[in-house]
């Protein structure tokens, strides 16, 4: 007779308590691909350990409205077949229900279509190419700016700021590296700069072979387009041969890494970015310290991103839950409300999304090493809407 009553007790204690105390109603992931080994981990691991602080940050407001909030860090190794099939095992992971990723663009560009197909929210802190948004997915955005904005803007400092005569354009071959080369090169030509040369490679230890027949056209700017592990080298390899000719390249010189491979050559070349230093923004101070302290290392630029871009997710998936009486989003649902996200202040600034998935308005900053020290100093400050998608065909 003891033991029913107690049970009666028990079963009763139960029904007088909130559902939210008894059982959580699931785990919630957001999952962050970014190249965390190989030769661009040093922006990769920022990117994670952006994304790391927000989630870390949001647990607690999850487990109020019944959810796990669990980040699930994903290698791409900056490999379109790594990303992919990190993207599928994703997709086939129902919990999962935000990516932020990528770093690099010809990444992004083939995992997007998987995520597209599932209708999985991406928010990248990162791709800068055009063609990540202008497919006008409405699962796919992104916290930073493109490239044809981003490398029109270095030529126009070029010829305005460094009046550059001549330039001798690099790059690497991907989708980002050749893509923004391309977009200063056809600004380049638009401001009356002349073109001495145009080279793809993907060298990653001897550039005589291409500096040789550099140095003989004189340019009076070198830009390369691509990532420091190949800029830095670069850099360093023209000065050793006595090319005089100002450098310049985009946000993939964007890393302490730079400076270490570079050494002194890096003193004086410019960079463009569409994330700024920490100092670039008045809400950075605090955040960079919080940073240091979980993390014992300084901010870098991407790190920032990372933590917006997984911030916008955790809002938007937040505002959701709210609004909807404790329910589970769908992953249609996630990405309609990461779209519509409005009035969302993050470390570096406002962001809203157009109907691309691009900032409805972003920065872009000229930066020099005028030290050999990371991060550069800031020269020029652009805020630009994002272009109009072409019409397709």
């Amino acid at each position: 007779m003891l033991k029913r009553l107690s049970l009666a007790f028990l079963l009763a204690l139960v029904a007088l308590a909130p559902a939210t105390s008894w059982a959580q109603k699931g785990k919630i992931k957001i999952a962050v691909q970014a190249p965390l080994s190989g030769e661009q981990a040093a922006l990769g691991e920022h990117i994670k350990l952006g994304a790391q602080l927000a989630v870390e940050e949001a647990v607690k407001a999850f487990k109020a409205l019944g959810y796990d909030l669990v980040l699930v860090p994903q290698d791409d190794q900056a490999k379109p077949e790594v990303g992919v099939a990190n993207a599928r095992n994703m997709v086939a992971d129902p919990e999962v229900l935000v990516i932020v990723g990528h770093f690099n663009s010809g990444v992004a560009l083939p995992a997007s279509e998987v995520y597209k197909d599932a209708m999985l929210a991406m928010i990248s802190p990162a791709n800068t190419a055009t063609e990540i948004t202008d497919r006008g997915y409405p699962n796919v955005n992104r916290v930073c700016g493109r490239d044809d904005v981003q490398g029109p803007v270095g030529a126009r400092f070029a010829a305005q700021e460094l009046k550059a005569k001549s330039v001798y354009i690099i790059h690497d071959k991907t989708l980002y590296g050749q893509g923004v080369a391309d977009n200063f090169r056809s600004e380049a030509k638009k401001l009356g700069i002349n073109i001495l040369g145009y080279d793809g490679t993907e060298e990653r230890a001897n550039f005589s072979p291409m500096i040789n027949p550099l140095k003989a056209k004189n340019p009076a700017l070198v830009y390369f387009g691509g990532i420091y592990h190949q800029g830095g080298l670069l850099l360093k390899q023209l000065r050793e041969k006595g090319v005089k000719a100002i450098f310049m390249g985009p946000d993939g010189l964007d890393s302490a890494e730079m400076v270490k491979i570079a050494g002194a050559a890096a003193v004086g070349s410019y960079y463009t970015s569409v994330a700024g230093p920490p100092d670039a923004y008045p809400e950075t101070a605090a955040f960079a310290k919080k940073f240091k302290q979980r993390f014992g290392k300084d901010i870098e630029s991407f790190g920032m991103y990372g933590y917006d871009a997984t911030l916008v997710g955790i809002k938007a998936m937040e505002g959701w839950i709210k609004a909807n009486g404790g329910k589970k989003p769908t992953r249609a649902e996630v990405s309609m409300a990461v779209r519509k996200l409005k009035g969302f202040k993050g470390v570096t600034g406002s962001i809203e999304f157009d109907n691309k998935g691009d900032p409805v308005k972003a920065k872009y900053f000229v930066l020099q090493f005028d030290k050999q020290s990371y991060p550069g100093k800031v020269v020029k400050v652009i805020e630009q809407q994002a272009p109009v998608a072409a019409k397709k065909s």
